[in-house]
């Protein structure tokens, strides 16, 4: 028989920012699964979390003026504040900074070293503090950009000690083949395999360039790499340390679900797997990577004034309606927009009109025909078993979908059944049978029918709404709490003895009118990003250059080589732009803009007088052209 065990975790977040709408959507999404599992009978334990090591969290404190364990000491709260007001019903919040984790880090790493797979080396290359990993030269963006986060690159010549993930390449590969829902979405499986089948490299696992982090045991002056670190975080909260029988039960026993952002993937799909293999341990079940949230069509940024605050959206729309929205909109894998015209029409079609009128319409007429207290019924039309086997599908449909994680289909199917019990009120017409004494059997009939659907949606809809789910309980009349409630109370079709009394109707969802704002011509608290004042910007000097000459650098696939002439005299510029010109005659005679003031340096042993600006769009990047008509050595201001 197989364990009704259940493990899901959300990743731990970076305190460096505030919890945004892509942290509670996978946080949303990770409570969702944990509760319909709870009413599938399993024994769940669901974990969330913060990530507090590493480079960027002690460079963030010392901007902000604290010392790095003073700085996560502030921002874990603002995490567990929020998932309060999200009614997020974790059961673990680990904190990478907790003793308990940090014995767990050094027994993984020891069981690694013991294998044999752990040496010491040392490496040189382009590192991203941002994404906390280095970049190899292929896969650098522009000049010196990040392919994740578009950030700049540092490089970086340091000591360190290597896990030799390339051991496990074939091992991992024959894993992900054998089990079709070890990654989900398919796209994102086809993504790692691709990836893996490229060659996977040993991965460095210690610094010795900065000090907040775990202590590596084999050489006290290095730490133990962010990424290493964080990962086993998914293990310590089992027990993997110091409770083998909670270990034993969700992590051996049980079904393990990793829910992730697609930025993240190949960390939890190629890294976290090769680590557990090398120690010897159960590989998770399923690792499920979710879109990207964009705002009004556009991607959250600070200086467009548009990055979504989950409590302020909490506070328009509430939480279940918020909660609901996140796991609607979009097919979980997917990229989605937020926008409150979305938000709205949801809300109004889907909450308040479809499910708040079936249960309006049902307990308006219980308490009008029948005083609210469910007497017994007669009778049966086709109508009847139409809804009860659409029932017995849904169920089905349901589970089907959960298990794959496939929420907004879960969704879908429920309701398509609510929205078929609204068509019986209309088949049915209970106001018509009212109107005949004989037909009285028949009306109580029908309106059981409504008032058993309303009890076994508001079981489907508890794990999105928890909160309103319980309202639709409490007006039927129901006393339990329905975070108790079992799929198998809800698998039969007589649930409501005679006798019972319901509750009162209240609107759950009250209708929201979209209120058009005035349209302005700028946006008047716009934040700026990394402001700078005139005085800044006057130190630079940019002008107009015409290019003379390019080439190709020899020794490298993205340098190219420029003479340019800036109306005073001849420079050599050097930029890393060469896979986005294949004629490179094509850019000569070309007038450009450069940055003529900065410090010359070399570039792979070649000297470079300035830097040519560019665009940046979709990945590509492109020279600003000037129209020729523009003296030479105009200076932009």
């Amino acid at each position: 028989m197989k364990n009704k065990n259940f493990y899901v975790t959300t990743p731990i977040y970076y305190v460096n920012g505030e919890p945004h709408v892509g942290t509670a959507y996978t946080t949303i999404a990770s409570d969702v699964i944990a509760r319909y599992k709870k009413t599938a009978g399993y024994d769940v334990f669901f974990l969330t979390g913060t990530d507090e090591h590493g480079q960027k969290v002690e460079e963030k404190a010392k901007e902000m003026g604290y010392s790095p364990q003073e700085w996560t000491d502030i921002m874990a709260p603002k995490f567990i504040d929020l998932w309060e007001k999200l009614n997020i019903e974790n059961n673990d919040f680990i904190r990478t900074t907790e003793e308990r984790h940090k014995k767990s880090v050094k027994k993984i790493l020891e069981k690694v070293y013991v294998n044999g797979d752990i040496y010491k080396g040392s490496y040189e290359g382009k590192y991203c503090v941002s994404c906390e990993t280095f970049v190899p030269e292929n896969q650098i963006v522009g000049e010196n950009s990040c392919p994740d986060c578009g950030k700049d690159l540092r490089i970086v010549e340091e000591e360190s000690y290597f896990f030799r993930m390339s051991k496990y390449q074939d091992a991992l590969l024959k894993h992900i083949e054998a089990n079709p829902n070890f990654i989900l979405p398919q796209s994102r499986r086809n993504e790692v395999i691709s990836f893996i089948k490229q060659g996977l490299l040993d991965l460095s696992i210690s610094r010795n360039t900065f000090t907040w982090g775990i202590p590596l045991e084999l050489n006290e002056k290095h730490v133990i790499y962010v990424w290493f670190d964080a990962l086993t975080n998914y293990i310590t909260a089992t027990g993997y340390e110091n409770n083998r029988d909670m270990y034993e039960k969700f992590w051996n026993n049980g079904e393990v679900v990793h829910m992730i952002g697609k930025d993240i993937l190949r960390f939890h799909a190629i890294i976290w797997p090769c680590m557990l293999l090398a120690a010897g341990e159960k590989l998770p079940d399923k690792i499920v990577a979710h879109g990207w949230w964009t705002v009004d069509g556009e991607k959250m940024s600070k200086s467009k004034g548009n990055v979504l605050n989950p409590l302020e959206e909490i506070k328009k729309y509430g939480v279940d309606p918020f909660r609901y929205f996140l796991l609607k909109e979009v097919h979980f894998g997917n990229d989605g927009d937020y926008s409150d015209r979305a938000m709205i029409q949801r809300i109004n079609s889907e909450l308040a009109n479809d499910l708040g009128n079936l249960l309006n319409r049902t307990l308006g007429m219980y308490k009008k025909y029948f005083d609210g207290i469910i007497t017994e019924g007669e009778g049966h039309e086709v109508y009847d078993d139409e809804i009860k086997a659409l029932w017995y599908e849904t169920l089905v449909e349901v589970d089907k979908c959960m298990d794959k994680l496939q929420f907004s289909y879960s969704l879908e199917a429920i309701w398509k059944f609510i929205s078929r019990m609204n068509k019986y009120i209309d088949e049915t017409m209970p106001w018509l049978l009212a109107k005949e004494e004989e037909k009285k059997p028949r009306l109580a009939m029908v309106m059981n029918n409504l008032v058993e659907a309303l009890y076994k949606i508001a079981v489907l809809v508890y794990p999105y709404m928890p909160e309103s789910a319980g309202k639709i309980w409490e007006q039927l009349g129901i006393k339990e709490d329905i975070k108790n409630a079992k799929l198998e109370f809800i698998e039969n079709w007589t649930c409501f003895e005679a006798g019972h009394v319901l509750g009162e109707a209240k609107p759950i969802f009250p209708r929201i009118e979209l209120v058009k704002e005035e349209e302005k011509e700028f946006k008047e608290d716009l934040v700026i990003e990394n402001p700078i004042n005139i005085n800044d910007f006057n130190k630079l000097s940019m002008n107009v250059v015409e290019i003379l000459k390019v080439e190709a650098v020899e020794t490298s696939k993205n340098l190219l080589k420029f003479i340019v002439d800036t109306g005073n005299e001849k420079r050599q510029i050097v930029s890393g732009i060469a896979k986005y010109y294949a004629d490179l005659n094509e850019l000569v005679g070309k007038k450009v803009l450069a940055v003529t003031n900065l410090e010359p340096v070399q570039l792979q042993g070649i000297l470079s007088q300035g830097m040519l600006l560019t665009t940046v769009e979709k990945k590509k990047t492109k020279l600003i052209l000037i129209d020729d008509s523009v003296k030479l050595g105009t200076l932009v201001k």
